[in-house]
């Protein structure tokens, strides 16, 4: 299931979900334009790599994408769900946020990857959080997502409580797997406990930041 958007009325334009867009598109594109030995220097330096922490590299690993299906899967997600997260908490609040729910989302990862060499790079953890704030603010509100059905493909109107716990326990039941095949360490792959912490992470976080659920008439029927 893929979310095409968010029926949720916004009062102001999402400036801090625009910038952090573009921030991560010019990175990726710099990326593209190092040769091979530059970028893998890059990711090595930059991305977060459990093995050699550099603390700095939890925010740096959150700018980094590992092609162009990675960014643009992470931007569409960050889109729908940051724009109505923002318009409730504001630019600097909400910017806070996600920078916090990321950073949280690695040191997840991190617990569950220690000594590992692989590098983890990508702003899934951040946008998960994003993706937890929003089921508190807007659980009944209506996302238009596009369904696959073995070859048949149509859209539906899920609600966001459903849509969002769906992927949750997606990415929990994916996790849960991965350590019972001892897969952690051995093979690169999706960070799904960045995932689950990032999404737990932005529903905690959520009261810290003056979050409340709204009420349904700030939202489409």
């Amino acid at each position: 299931m893929i979310p095409l958007r968010a029926l949720v009325r916004m009062g102001s334009f999402p400036a801090a979900t625009l910038i952090l867009i573009i921030v991560n598109t010019l990175c990726f594109l710099f990326e593209q334009s190092l040769n091979p030995y530059a970028q893998q220097y890059l990711v090595y330096h930059y991305a977060l790599v459990p093995g050699r922490l550099h603390l700095s590299s939890l925010v740096t690993s959150m700018f980094l994408h590992g092609g162009w299906m990675h960014l643009i899967g992470n931007m569409w997600f960050l889109w729908v769900f940051g724009s109505r997260v923002e318009d409730t908490l504001g630019t600097l609040k909400y910017l806070a946020y996600y920078l916090l729910c990321g950073i949280a989302a690695a040191l997840v990862h991190l617990f569950f990857n220690l000594g590992s060499a692989i590098p983890t790079l990508g702003a899934s953890g951040a946008i998960a959080g994003v993706m937890g704030g929003f089921m508190l603010l807007y659980p009944r509100a209506r996302i238009v997502t596009l369904i696959f059905i073995i070859f048949f493909v149509t859209t539906m109107e899920v609600p966001a409580a459903i849509l969002l716990i769906y992927w949750f326990v997606i990415q929990l039941f994916s996790g849960l797997s991965s350590v019972s095949r001892f897969a952690l360490h051995d093979a690169g792959g999706v960070a799904w406990f960045a995932h689950v912490g990032g999404f737990l992470a932005g529903m905690l976080l959520l009261s810290v930041f003056g979050g409340q659920s709204r009420r349904s008439s700030y939202e489409y029927r």
